[in-house]
C-alpha cells in the first residue's frame, strides 16, 4: 500500500489522476528549515522528516513524504500568514523569476529514495488591483509563496521552466517512479 504522509489537497488530486491507490497518514512533525542547508536539501529534509515519522506506523507499506518551498533572490518565501504578507509576497515575485523546489522522500523496505525537483518560474509584472484581487480571493493563503498556479495563479505565470506539476507541489511522474523502482 502507497501512504501519502500530506494532508495537501494537490498532492492527493494529483496522485489520484496518476492512477496511483493511496491511503493518507498525516505526520505531526513541525515544518521548520533548517537554514545551513540548501533550499532543495531543506526541503529533502522536511520531506524526510514527515516520511519517516509516518513510516513508523506503516513499516510494511511505501510512505512517500514531501514539501515544497519557493526561493527568491535567495530568501524563501513560505505559507503566508495573513493578507498583507501575501501581497508583500506577491509584490516581490512581480516581474521576477523565482524557483519552486519539492523535496521528495520515498520509504519502501526500509530504504529511503529522497530527491528535489526544482522549477523556474517567472511572473508578469503585477498592478496593485492584480494583486488585492488575487488576495481577496482566498487562494494564496496556504501556498508556499502565496500563490497557486493551478487555480487564478495562473494569470500571474508568465513562463516555467521545468515540471509544471512540481510548482503544485507534488513533481508526480517523478515520484510515481520512484514509487514503482523501489
Amino acid at each position: 500500500m502507497i501512504i501519502l504522509a500530506s494532508s495537501s489537497p494537490r498532492r492527493r488530486e494529483l496522485l489520484t489522476t496518476a492512477g496511483v491507490e493511496f491511503k493518507i497518514a498525516v505526520s505531526d512533525v513541525e515544518e521548520v528549515l533548517n537554514p545551513a542547508l540548501s533550499p532543495a536539501e531543506a526541503a529533502i529534509d522536511v520531506a524526510c522528516q514527515k516520511a519517516r515519522a509516518v513510516a513508523k506506523e506503516y513499516p510494511l507499506d511505501c510512505v512517500v513524504g514531501a514539501d515544497t518551498i519557493v526561493l527568491l533572490d535567495g530568501v524563501i518565501l513560505g505559507k503566508p500568514k495573513d493578507e498583507a504578507q501575501a501581497a508583500e509576497m506577491l509584490g516581490q515575485l512581480s516581474g521576477k523569476t523565482h524557483t519552486v523546489y519539492t523535496g521528495v522522500c520515498v520509504i519502501k523496505d526500509g530504504k529511503e529514495n529522497c530527491f528535489a525537483e526544482a522549477t523556474q518560474v517567472e511572473f508578469y509584472e503585477l498592478t496593485a488591483d492584480e494583486i488585492d484581487a488575487y488576495v481577496t480571493s482566498g487562494e494564496p493563503m496556504d501556498k508556499a509563496g502565496a500563490y497557486g498556479i493551478q487555480g487564478l495563479g495562473c494569470l500571474l505565470v508568465k513562463r516555467i521552466e521545468g515540471d509544471f506539476f512540481n510548482v503544485m507541489g507534488f513533481p508526480v511522474a517523478r515520484v510515481v517512479r520512484a514509487i514503482r523502482i523501489r
